[in-house]
């Protein structure tokens, strides 16, 4: 029997243990923050910083770990697959440098740029006060998405009209960057709808699964702050009712040149998961984010639906000879996040969460812990997004029900957003593309 390791501790590593466990893999897992879903799942777990190597190394050998899965973005950027392959435990990630497509923006815009990938859009890189003020009379204040270098969470990017609304906030947040020494982006605002693709990556096949589409904002009709991202859905024809086909090779060939480009200028192979944030406007597909590792929620609405076994995926990855027939089961899915009162502003932590989960059994949903803890038999809030619930059925307005049931199983100081995966959310998305490619 395979033994697979899993480093993370959210939801995205709970159903990324559970499509490994499905696959046939006895699990394990190493993570900063006891998810009782994972140690569920799991014959051994160890809860240590995720980016302490030697301890890693350490617990995989002495499990005899055959391959590791990193899920988080934290340890792929400072070098985790680089240090376990050292050891000689292969892993599903990117080494350093790939990883940093994901890791720096600037990096990742300068490539795309070198590289001519079609979907780049228009960027500046700032350290200083320099230049601020020509670069935004020069490109419009209304234009600018105000981005920070590095990792952020899902948080640190600013969009003119929906986080900043004059000249004096743009300048006032990239006063507040410099303070804290980061470099910084600005970006051209783009106006469309955008959609996930998150694929498996061998070093050069690159392919693809169900697009998904997230939602950030924390309340009802995208009002409210930017969050880690409360919840998604997929339809069961994998695509978007507004995107097309092409749209999707479009994108996948952007990725395959992504990848062959930091072969090119790293000398080191892209491996493991790369998620591709696209947004479809009237002037094309244009790339608003990669990120090294599945999507958490969008994680979730994809693995479950997973046909060909993903122990399997995972040893071709590592092994550089991927197959292309990934198949999936044409379902639609829909994931609501169930996150503290308050969330993500002053969220209530250490409230008690009580989950019914024959009631869950018996409607189809399935939920996956995120940032819960447990005491006993107890599940508690932390200040983090608590659980995801997901459904699937043959076509969204099922899933959406299956979702919306299941958040009824579980009681506490918690809230969602009803709104997402409905039908009319979905139309509201269609038109505002329909109306940008008819302008």
């Amino acid at each position: 029997m395979v033994k697979c390791l899993i480093v993370g501790h959210g939801a995205r590593e709970h159903v990324i243990g559970e499509a490994l466990v499905r696959g046939g893999a006895q699990l394990y897992s190493f993570m900063s923050f006891k998810n009782a879903g994972l140690e569920d799942l799991s014959q051994d777990v160890k809860v240590h910083s995720e980016t302490d190597f030697k301890e890693i190394i350490k617990f995989a050998k002495i499990k005899n770990i055959d391959f590791a899965v990193i899920g988080p973005e934290s340890p792929l950027v400072v070098g985790i697959v680089d240090a376990l392959e050292k050891s000689d435990i292969p892993c599903v990630g990117p080494k350093i440098e790939a990883a940093q497509l994901e890791g720096s923006k600037v990096f990742t815009r300068n490539l795309l740029e070198k590289y001519k990938i079609l979907s780049n859009v228009q960027s500046i890189k700032f350290t200083s006060m320099d230049g601020i003020e020509k670069a935004i009379k020069d490109m419009g204040e209304e234009n600018i998405v105000v981005k920070p270098d590095g990792l952020t969470g899902g948080k640190g990017v600013k969009v003119y009209g929906d986080h900043l609304f004059s000249k004096q906030d743009i300048i006032d947040y990239c006063e507040d960057l410099i303070k804290h020494g980061g470099a910084f982006l600005f970006e051209e605002k783009c106006d469309g709808e955008e959609f996930t693709l998150q694929t498996f990556v061998d070093g050069k096949n690159v392919i693809g699964s169900p697009l998904v589409q997230d939602h950030k904002r924390a309340y009802e009709d995208d009002k409210g702050p930017n969050t880690g991202g409360m919840g998604s859905y997929s339809i069961e024809d994998h695509l978007m009712p507004f995107i097309t086909q092409s749209d999707v090779e479009e994108a996948l060939d952007d990725m395959k040149k992504t990848v062959a480009a930091v072969k090119t200028e790293t000398g080191i192979e892209y491996k493991g998961f790369l998620y591709g944030q696209f947004m479809k406007t009237a002037k094309g597909l244009k790339l608003i984010e990669f990120n090294a590792r599945f999507g958490d929620p969008e994680a979730m609405n994809v693995l479950p639906l997973l046909k060909t076994n993903f122990v399997d995926v995972c040893w071709g990855i590592i092994h550089g000879n991927l197959s292309s027939n990934v198949d999936y089961e044409k379902k639609a899915t829909v994931c609501k996040y169930l996150a503290p009162d308050g969330y993500p502003v002053s969220p209530k932590k250490d409230e008690q969460v009580i989950i019914n989960k024959q009631k869950l059994e018996n409607i189809g949903a399935k939920y996956y812990y995120a940032s819960v803890y447990r005491e006993g038999e107890s599940i508690f809030t932390t200040t983090s997004r608590a659980m995801g619930i997901l459904g699937i059925a043959s076509n969204l307005e099922e899933a959406e029900k299956i979702a919306e049931n299941g958040v009824g199983c579980v009681e506490g100081k918690l809230f969602h957003r009803k709104d997402v995966g409905t039908l009319k959310l979905l139309q509201k998305r269609i038109d505002h593309m329909n109306s940008i490619l008819n302008k």
